[in-house]
């Protein structure tokens, strides 16, 4: 694993876009409209370069994974930060989906520690590429990071097949939302 750079960027939306476009926890964000693909590309765009300001972004060896970390604490409102977010609603979210995506983060920092986290925004591989071991060195190796900078991981995860995978890695469920689906929060220690 290495750290991404700005000319990654188009790479890691790539593989994110493919990646989670049907994931029901992206999905509840973007419009299902004829735009859909595109919408989720922004988002992608946008979690990239948030996690570039505020956090680490992470492209496996061989260039078929990635992940997108974000250290919650060190978030600030900067005028880059707004002009992403001002790009993500007339983008990516739309207008009608703000309040949805604002009561959405709420709920889930609410669960968030005092003290700093290693949050796993996300975390995926080339749909081609999976089943492969990428994800699970990218995971190993994210893990390693997390306990280099003693910072315990967060994340979520809307894929219930998804669940035993995270276990195998020691992080557990400890909390579930209800935002019309199941939105699980895993963490490996407090």
């Amino acid at each position: 694993m290495k750290e991404a750079t700005s000319e990654d960027k188009r790479l890691i939306v790539n593989i994110l876009t493919e990646s989670f476009q049907d994931n029901q926890s992206v999905n509840y964000l973007i419009p299902a409209d004829n735009k859909r693909l595109t919408r989720i590309r922004a988002l992608m765009e946008y979690s990239f370069e948030t996690c570039r300001l505020f956090g680490k972004v992470y492209l496996s060896d061989d260039k078929s994974g990635c992940a997108l970390v974000s250290f919650p604490e060190r978030k600030k409102t900067t005028l880059m930060s707004l002009w992403l977010e001002v790009k993500l609603i007339l983008t990516g979210i739309g207008f009608g989906n703000i309040s949805r995506a604002i009561n959405r983060e709420k709920e889930i920092s609410k669960n968030y520690p005092a003290h700093p986290i290693f949050y796993l925004w996300f975390i995926g591989v080339q749909p081609s590429k999976q089943n492969n071991g990428v994800g699970q060195q990218l995971m190993s190796d994210l893990l390693a990071e997390s306990e280099r900078m003693k910072r315990p991981i967060y994340l979520e995860t809307s894929t219930v097949k998804n669940l035993p995978w995270y276990k195998k890695f020691g992080l557990d469920v400890y909390n579930q939302l209800d935002f019309g689906y199941n939105l699980f929060l895993i963490r490996n220690g407090q």
